[in-house]
């Protein structure tokens, strides 16, 4: 975890306080389950929660002697407990321990990334309606298309990280799974109920198999939403970075008093934080990968899956964190120029009026071959500079023939795009 791009909140998630808690949590439940069911003598569990405790160092130092960080973790909390503690771990197995953490890790990690959906999706809906009505000019491929509204743009990202947020959840309740079920997952020497007394405590659902470890499949698909929801940041902040171009400059990242954009040419304001967020959305899929080729382990377990995930648990979550508080910071001070918006749309003549044209001589009986043969010789002058479209189009007399100046008129209408913004919205929003 890099501290520049790592909010506290998910850092103290990773921690190693908060893993050994965790473990000691789990190991204590175990215990009261165990005793409860007059598998080991009572007052244990009591004796564990009154003195248990753990040092990281000391853990640390016994794992450099033993190579193991479960049994370094149980000898360091038998020194603090004493003679109760040969009763912790029984029938248990290491992953036990390790995956059922992990799991609870990552739903604690997704509990914080809900909440930096949230934040964007409450930018998206501000802004969007603060310019659901403003006219911006929409592109395909980079080129001038037809009219849009830029509070149309914002909603459909909106719906984007609506989908984000549905996703998010049913990938928390994937890894949101205990197994406390031992050796090889056969329950031989450790009673189901205590898993099912875990898992509660936990908050988490049982995993119906678990051979040594909880099926990967689970955390291939959380790492893949992960993945998905970095690409939308990505989808957003590259549009943010496109529209703040010098030619275009319809919007752009907000410049703070005192802020200076290069080292070298003072005038410079710089799209920083989405390229950022372009940065950060590829570390954030670079775990995807990784966390499909663990699915496949040898067997009942190897533990060719745990340096990945000790690895991308951690990373992933803790950038995608960082870059969704980010984004929602960058929609709610993104500065949004209207004028510029209405001077690109002005700036080619009328192009962008051409289907209408073309709808407009079909209904007046022309071919639509013929009609689009008539607004694309208009339409390329017009490119070239020859004239604005409106006026090109009275000009030529077969179109002139099939519609009047006052049809032709009234065809540049430019409201006419936005007559079913009210719909857009509502199916969005739930209002408009």
């Amino acid at each position: 975890m890099i501290p520049r791009y790592t909010r506290p909140e998910m850092a103290a998630i990773w921690s190693p306080e908060s893993k050994f808690g965790i473990w000691l949590e789990i190991e204590t439940l175990a215990a009261e389950a165990m005793e409860q069911k007059g598998l080991i003598p009572e007052g244990i569990s009591a004796a564990v929660r009154e003195r248990a405790t753990f040092d990281v160092d000391r853990i640390d130092e016994i794992e450099r002697e033993v190579k193991h960080d479960v049994i370094a973790f149980l000898t360091n909390v038998a020194e603090h407990v004493g003679d109760e503690a040969r009763f912790l771990h029984k029938g248990m197995t290491s992953s036990d321990v390790l995956d059922t953490c992990f799991n609870v890790q990552l739903v604690r990690a997704t509990d914080l990334l809900l909440t930096g959906v949230d934040r964007v999706l409450a930018a998206l809906e501000k802004r969007a309606f603060e310019h659901k009505l403003t006219p911006t000019i929409g592109r395909s491929h980079g080129i001038h298309a037809e009219p849009t509204t830029f509070g149309v743009k914002l909603a459909g990202y909106h719906a984007e990280f609506q989908r984000a947020r549905t996703r998010l959840e049913l990938a928390r309740e994937e890894v949101a799974t205990c197994a406390i079920s031992g050796a090889v997952g056969t329950f031989a020497n450790i009673d189901p109920s205590i898993e099912t007394h875990v898992a509660e405590k936990l908050g988490l659902s049982v995993e119906p198999v678990s051979t040594q470890v909880i099926p990967r499949d689970r955390h291939a698909m959380f790492f893949a939403v992960l993945g998905v929801i970095a690409s939308s940041i990505e989808r957003l902040s590259t549009e943010v970075r496109h529209l703040q171009r010098t030619e275009v400059l319809e919007a752009e990242e907000f410049f703070s008093a005192g802020q200076k954009g290069s080292s070298a040419m003072p005038h410079k304001r710089n799209p920083i934080l989405t390229e950022n967020l372009t940065g950060l959305a590829r570390l954030v899929r670079s775990a995807v990968t990784p966390a499909m080729e663990n699915v496949a382990l040898w067997h009942e377990r190897d533990i060719s899956h745990s340096s990945v995930e000790r690895g991308i648990g951690p990373d992933a979550t803790v950038h995608l964190d960082f870059a969704l508080h980010r984004l929602g910071g960058v929609i709610e001070n993104l500065l949004i120029y209207p004028d510029n918006m209405m001077a690109t749309i002005d700036s080619m003549g009328g192009l962008h009026n051409s289907q209408r044209i073309l709808l407009a001589l079909v209904e007046k009986g022309v071919s639509r071959e013929d009609s689009y043969r008539l607004v694309q010789r208009n339409a390329m002058r017009t490119w070239k500079k020859e004239g604005d479209l409106l006026d090109l189009l009275k000009q030529d007399e077969e179109v002139s023939s099939r519609l009047t100046d006052a049809e032709l008129e009234a065809l540049f209408d430019l409201g006419y795009h936005f007559k079913q913004v009210d719909t857009i919205f509502e199916r969005v929003f739930g209002r408009s």
